[in-house]
């Protein structure tokens, strides 16, 4: 009898399912045994979707306009030669998951240094394993330290020695840790020194050259904590600082003269390569938006403090200097947005996927560069008019995956920053492709589940309690929300019922007419969501001090991400945990 096993990969965000012969049924109380051949011989095979997932670190190389590198979030090190048209996985084999910086030296391209775990401090945020390096432009890599950093940032190697080469490591987001700062080798990475400390709870996040001169560089050192219960971004220790000795010693210059007082949180920092006196930063504070220096950091005024450019500071917060104009900058977030004026106005743009989250301009054409975000990476070589597709990658992240009872059996996934898919598991052709995957309900972050008694029938949530119902059948879609209100913007204790991001939807193991919903009660309808009762008093602690509103002590961030005191999972026997 043919059996199917199914596995579901997540950690570089794209599925695979494995297909092997299984013997017979052993007998009553033996021992399970199978055929150690059948099952060595199993071999994993994509089934996509090839569309990118977040990336939070991006490069190209100068002189060479088809080779670009980036980091994805779960996947590892990508590389295309063909100016983003297809790209491979070069770190496979070597290590994998979440991606915080890439570097390629100037002097030497064969050499690139890679740090592990993204600068984008979600929900879902993944530590990396610290440093690594590839002397033969990544055929080969080997670990080189770091590697209880958790969060590297910002990776900078000297223009004309790469073995001198910097990190901005963040540390640990959850505790107090002495492994953050920015950190410099001199020896390609065999031994390294930390060479800025602000405290235990603000690591570096950004950090850059002067482009004219490599004795001279800018930091940024962030204050962020998060908890399952909060986001903190601010306080003591986030600041700006600069040395001119190569990062022997730093001066912190968030004092000086025109920069906002108060409270500051996440900086971004760039160097005009046109011009050295000319510096640009974006800065959380109250007074927080894009400040620019004439005289290479002594004084500075406040340029721009439009909400769309420091919008959710901690997801964002990045600005780049124009390589061959000193009054063009650009600053990442949602969308991304360009100033042709030395920082007064902006103007909006978008790539073809949104959230950005790193850019690179290469020196000699300010037309070429290539973008990050949470589609993956694009190229353009016409300063943002056109860019590649991000359908290319299948780094994309999927918060979770379930199966139905379909013959053959579908594959439903929620994929972050994007659609619910599902795909059977094997089609009549060569290869499973774009065209065979197909929306289905709920968004990102949510649950699916499939009516046990119509394959059909698809229930998928996302944010803040927000539930759809699809029949793919029909082409039916309708919201069966289990209370009609969306608290997004409000913390928690506002909220009559506390539905998380990611809110559990199931159906009962006993009675398939039975669906359930959790907030900190279990919701259960009857009729398909048509109308929902309550099925539990609150099964929480209802502690109110977990509570309150997420994202302080400057900006407040409320998405239901920090959601307490909710019903966050179940079991597949029906019993649930809080």
């Amino acid at each position: 009898m043919k059996q199917f096993l199914f596995f579901l990969l997540l950690a570089c965000g794209v599925v695979f399912v494995a297909e092997a012969q299984k013997k017979s049924a052993p007998p009553a109380k033996a021992t399970l045994s199978y055929d150690e051949k059948l099952y060595n011989a199993m071999e994993w095979r994509s089934i996509g979707p090839y569309r990118g997932g977040r990336s939070a670190a991006v490069t190209g190389v100068p002189g060479k306009p088809n080779l670009y590198y980036f980091g994805a979030t779960g996947g590892g090190v990508w590389r295309t030669t063909d100016a983003g048209n297809s790209w491979e996985n070069i770190s496979d084999g070597f290590f994998g998951s979440s991606i915080g910086a890439v570097a390629v030296s100037e002097w030497d391209n064969n050499v690139i240094y890679v740090g592990g775990g993204e600068k984008t401090v979600r929900g879902n945020v993944s530590a990396g394993t610290g440093m690594y390096k590839s002397t033969d432009a990544g055929k080969t890599w080997q670990p080189i330290g770091l590697k209880d950093s958790k969060h590297i940032s910002r990776i900078r190697i000297h223009p004309k020695n790469p073995d001198v080469v910097y990190a901005a490591v963040m540390g640990d987001l959850f505790k107090s840790s002495e492994e953050r700062g920015v950190y410099r080798s001199a020896d390609g990475g065999k031994t390294w020194e930390r060479k800025l400390f602000a405290n235990a709870d603000a690591g570096a996040v950004d950090l850059c050259f002067d482009p004219n001169n490599a004795r001279i560089l800018y930091a940024t050192t962030w204050r962020v904590r998060r908890t399952p219960y909060s986001l903190e971004s601010g306080g003591a220790g986030s600041a700006l600082w600069k040395s001119t000795d190569g990062g022997d010693t730093w001066t912190n210059i968030t004092q000086n003269e025109g920069l906002p007082k108060g409270i500051w949180g996440i900086v971004g920092v760039a160097v005009s390569p046109v011009n050295s006196n000319r510096l640009y930063a974006i800065i959380e504070n109250d007074n927080g938006g894009v400040y620019r220096s004439d005289d290479a950091g002594k004084t500075w005024r406040k340029m721009n403090d439009d909400r769309n450019l420091r919008q959710r500071a901690w997801y964002y917060t990045r600005i780049y200097a124009d390589t061959q104009e000193e009054d063009i900058v650009y600053v990442l977030n949602v969308s991304y947005h360009r100033s042709k004026d030395g920082g007064r106005s902006f103007q909006s743009y978008n790539a073809p996927h949104g959230d950005h989250h790193d850019l690179w301009i290469a020196p000699e054409d300010n037309q070429r560069m290539i973008i990050a975000d949470d589609g993956g990476a694009q190229v353009s070589f016409d300063a943002g008019d056109n860019w590649t597709t991000y359908h290319n990658q299948p780094t994309a992240q999927f918060y979770r995956v379930t199966t139905d009872n379909a013959f053959p059996y579908r594959i439903y996934g929620a994929q972050q920053d994007n659609s619910t898919l599902r795909v059977a598991h094997r089609t009549d052709g060569f290869s499973i492709g774009e065209r065979d995957w197909e929306p289905t309900a709920g968004g990102e972050s949510g649950h699916i589940a499939v009516d046990p008694l119509n394959n059909d029938v698809v229930y998928g949530g996302s944010y803040d309690g927000f539930l759809t119902r699809v029949n793919h059948a029909t082409g039916e879609e309708r919201n069966i929300n289990p209370w009609p209100d969306n608290p997004m913007g409000h913390g928690a204790e506002g909220a009559k019922y506390r539905f998380q991001w990611n809110f559990p939807i199931f159906f009962s193991p006993h009675n398939p007419k039975k669906l359930y919903a959790a907030s900190q009660h279990l919701h259960v309808s009857y009729n398909e969501g048509a109308s929902w009762e309550l099925a539990s008093p609150d099964l929480t602690k209802n502690d109110a001090s977990k509570m309150g509103p997420s994202g302080g002590p400057i900006t407040k961030d409320n998405t239901s991400v920090e959601y307490y005191c909710t019903i966050f999972a179940h079991l597949r026997s029906g019993r649930i945990s809080v």
